[in-house]
């Protein structure tokens, strides 16, 4: 099989990433993903310390564990964002990259056992306890709406 320069200088790049910062994804990649919510107000997160210190405080975290795949740009974020346009909204608004902030998302995973790790996944917490999940197969393949609602349906139980 033949490869194209694009394909190899694309695998070149992905190699050197990967020695360089043990990541999957370089930033320049998943900055506009990442901005997609924090330009709606979540904060991304990138130790553990910060991700635990967030769900534990008082009140209601909606946890993000954004992605690069389709679903999350189809469904997940702009589900997420949809979300926060009803009555009652979580407390603090937080995000983690899979593939990118390893020590933040193992943490973010953690703190969602007994599930198994997902991405993209939100996980609603409310004064450190786990209350919601949407777990990437009950976001793929769903419209951005469908979630927003079934979001603000916890939002409106929980918050």
């Amino acid at each position: 099989m033949k490869t194209t320069i694009f394909e190899t200088n694309f695998l070149i790049i992905f190699a050197n990433n990967l020695l360089k910062t043990n990541t999957m994804y370089p930033e320049e990649m998943v900055n506009p993903m990442r901005a997609e919510l924090t330009d709606a107000g979540f904060v991304n997160l990138y130790t553990s310390e910060d991700v635990e210190n967030a769900i534990k405080n008082p009140g209601t975290t909606l946890v993000v564990v954004n992605s690069v795949c389709g679903c999350a740009a189809r469904n997940a974020r702009p589900g997420a964002l949809m979300s926060l346009n009803g009555a009652k909204k979580p407390d603090q608004l937080i995000t983690v990259f899979a593939g990118v902030d390893q020590e933040a998302v193992a943490a973010a995973r953690q703190q969602m056992f007994p599930f198994p790790p997902s991405s993209p996944s939100m996980a609603l917490f409310k004064d450190g306890e786990l209350v919601h999940l949407l777990e990437r197969h009950h976001i793929e393949g769903r419209p951005a709406e469908l979630i927003a609602e079934n979001l603000q349906d916890a939002y409106a139980e929980f918050c």
